[in-house]
């Protein structure tokens, strides 16, 4: 970090918490700068460290340039260890402060030591800096606060199940953070880095082992300002741009170390299975809690394993937090966290980081924030509407007396407040505002939040301070209920970039596709040949929205992954000779195609399509990309520009049985069409099994009757013949015998 004065270097000195092989990494949170009376400026932070077998609670911090004018340091204290008895992890906290000299215009941290645990890379000593920026902003006209960040002691995945690993990068201030390798440092073989989300994604598969990593957290400007100094000189930061590599030095860079276990493979990666999932009452990553001085803050989370048992908690939280646990039915247990701030945690942003153990596994990560304020948040009384697109929310101003929009902001602070006699109010979009997204196992959460704020020239303050959390839920998969168990009706789905949405299936009376059939006519009944009309509907609230059909298949029974199954279309190209597609608008798919039936002892068919919504216009959407006959041509899908693939089944179709009328026409037919004249099962048809796909009637079953009856025939005939012969063979011998014996 560039400085016009010197820098103020705290060397770190590890004990024998540092010795070969128990290092599993550390992190530093900064307190906010706070200038004393006689001008000098107090610059406070927690530190944690991650050990393997221990951790000792005497590591020291000492000012080795001479230009601190005292230095503290609290130590460090076990805060969570393993409790399954093999002492595998355990993580401490300790508290450092230094003055420093009111003309320094950065402080730099520095850490270093040996070693990490045995790991894949080989990688034993260890670097860390940490800067911050000691100018005060002109946009806050306050110090810059840091980048909040951490995780819990021992992180571990199966290498089968391994896919990301999302990490906390929380900015009081609200600025853009960037996540980054440090210099001396690399990523670990086949792993990316999302640097803007601050995720570790799989690129591949990893070795198993242990996997360790040396990050920074870089904190920039979102917009123009200019740090000003108490030595009177000032520097211009310009507001972050992603794209370009000509951004300011950061306001404030963070050490992140961490070290990641990929254990063997498990037989199943579903969550909820063996891997614990957490359960909707759990908190979503990346969420900010409040609490007060003095006052007891508790946090709930409960996870789930249905075959396999979860034993503990693992916990990176502050120092003196409890953690109360119990053990539930049908896999499920739960934790309690309880934390009291005391008054030298005033003005602490805390992080706060959890995942749910079992012996060979472990849920995901989830990490939140924790304010600590003088004094209790303000919680008024709100309601939310949610739609399928966007949510509502009205804050009741009786809940609050003398509230006002004026210093009340969302939490983007561009998106407006409105009021009126009795409410203040709100209407955003998933994807606005500043709302955010959390996948919670089956549900996906979007969240917002109501927050005060003082004009950045203010002095004082008689408000308190106010924070309204509001959500909208919603299942990742529903079916709406029906009065009739046969009828599918609409399907409800919801994801980050589109909101909810449904789709409807249905059949049509004609190819004018206007008469429905009621649920009440399901199964229905169909001869062969027939044509069958279907049609499906997308509704949305978004805007240039198109739908595609990517694949439609039929099978005997509603598993739409069944076995047994033929392609009507496939990778958007129809594969069956009869289905006819009918244009209509960008929301709606209708086509027909030729009654038939499974082979075999099947008399129904269900319809499962595969149905993907897209961003209108785009060129490279799946929508856009139409039939592939080559599969591998197929683009990544970018989340912002298209959903998922989704099934949606219908049926059943029956089979209408022949009257007696009908049978006689099937067999003259039969006396001038030959039995192979029927359809051969059809190459694309991958199923297996001992039916196939094939246009019959129910003239075959006299077919194969007068086949049997003749072939019954011809074997009698042969048995009577090889009887008679006998006995003459018998006579005949018989006659010999008693010429002889004559």
């Amino acid at each position: 970090m560039a400085s016009s004065a010197g820098l103020l270097t705290l060397a770190v000195l590890l004990g024998t918490a540092s010795a070969l092989g128990t290092f599993y990494g550390q992190s530093v949170n900064f307190m906010p700068v706070q200038k004393n009376k006689d001008g000098t400026l107090e610059v406070s932070f927690h530190y944690r460290q991650n050990s393997r077998a221990s951790c000792v609670n005497d590591l020291a911090y000492r000012c080795e340039t001479g230009l601190c004018t005292s230095l503290e340091s609290t130590g460090a204290s076990q805060t969570d260890r393993d409790n399954s008895g093999q002492v595998r992890w355990c993580q401490s906290e300790g508290r450092a402060t230094a003055n420093v000299p009111h003309n320094e215009s950065s402080v730099t941290l520095r850490d270093s030591g040996c070693c990490w645990a045995s790991n894949v890379g080989g990688r034993a000593n260890w670097t860390a800096q940490a800067e911050v920026d000691l100018g005060t902003r002109s946009d806050t006209h306050t110090f810059n606060r840091c980048p909040v960040t951490a995780t819990v002691a021992s992180l571990r995945a199966p290498q089968n199940c391994f896919s990301r690993l999302r990490l906390l990068a929380h900015d009081p201030d609200g600025d853009p953070v960037r996540c980054r390798f440090a210099e001396n440092a690399s990523a670990p073989a086949n792993v990316e880095l999302d640097e803007g989300e601050c995720t570790v994604r799989a690129a591949g598969q990893l070795a198993v082992g242990v996997h360790v990593f040396e990050l920074l957290l870089d904190d920039f400007s979102a917009q123009n300002i200019t740090m000003s100094y108490a030595n009177g000189t000032s520097a211009v930061r310009k507001a972050f741009n992603a794209s370009s590599s000509d951004n300011s030095a950061p306001l404030c860079r963070v050490p992140l170390h961490f070290a990641l276990e990929i254990l063997p493979p498990l037989p199943s990666c579903v969550a909820g299975h063996v891997l614990p999932q957490f359960l909707l009452q759990t908190p979503s990553h990346g969420e900010v809690h409040h609490a007060s001085v003095g006052e007891k803050f508790q946090l709930y989370a409960e996870a789930q394993a249905h075959h396999a048992n979860i034993n503990d908690f693992q916990v990176s939280g502050p120092l003196n937090m409890t953690k109360e646990y119990k053990k539930g039915k049908f896999g499920k247990a739960e934790v309690t966290l309880s934390w009291t701030p005391q008054l030298q945690d005033l003005n602490r942003v805390a992080p706060l980081c959890f995942t749910a153990e079992t012996q060979d596994s472990q849920s995901e990560m989830r990490c939140v924030v924790v304010r600590v304020t003088r004094s209790a948040i303000a919680k008024g009384k709100a309601i939310v509407t949610c739609s399928a697109s966007q949510m509502t929310v009205a804050l009741d101003k009786a809940s609050m007396p003398d509230i006002d929009t004026s210093w009340l902001k969302l939490r983007d602070p561009s998106c407006s407040l409105t009021a009126n006699a009795t409410h203040i109010m709100a209407s955003m979009s998933f994807s606005t505002c500043g709302t955010k997204v959390e996948d919670k196992g089956d549900f996906i959460v979007f969240n917002n939040e109501i927050d005060s704020f003082e004009q950045p020239n203010t002095v004082i303050t008689r408000r308190r301070t106010v924070s309204i959390g509001f959500s909208c839920q919603f299942p990742k998969t529903s079916s709406i209920s029906s009065y009739y168990n046969l009828h599918r009706s609409d399907y409800v789905f919801t994801e980050s970039s589109f909101g909810s949405f449904s789709y409807s299936f249905d059949f049509f009376t004609d190819n004018n596709f206007t008469d429905k059939f009621a649920p009440k006519a399901y199964p229905l009944e169909v001869k062969l040949m027939d044509m069958v009309y279907m049609g499906i509907q997308a509704q949305t609230a978004l805007p240039d929205v198109t739908l595609f059909i990517e694949s439609c298949k039929a099978t005997p029974d509603d598993n739409p992954e069944s076995s047994l199954f033929y392609d009507l279309i496939h990778n958007g190209c129809l594969k069956d000779e009869t289905v006819k597609v009918f244009p209509s608008d960008p929301m709606s798919f209708q086509f027909e195609v030729q009654a038939f039936k499974f082979t075999g002892n099947f008399d129904q068919v269900y319809i499962t399509c595969s149905v993907i919504l897209c961003q209108a216009g785009n060129p490279v959407s799946r929508c856009a990309q139409g039939c592939l006959q080559d599969p591998a041509r197929r683009r990544r899908r970018s989340q912002a520009m298209e959903t998922g693939s989704h099934y949606i089944t219908q049926g059943p179709l029956e089979l209408v049985r022949q009257s007696n009328a009908e049978k006689k026409d099937s067999v003259k037919e039969d006396a001038v069409v030959p039995p192979t004249a029927s359809v051969p099962a059809d190459p694309r048809h991958s199923g297996s099994g001992s039916g196939g796909w094939t246009l019959l009637g129910s003239n075959i079953s006299t077919v194969v009757f007068a086949g049997l009856f003749v072939v019954s025939l011809v074997v009698l005939a042969l048995v009577v013949r090889h009887m008679t012969r006998k006995r003459r063979a018998d006579d005949h011998s018989s006659l010999l015998v008693t010429e002889m014996e004559s």
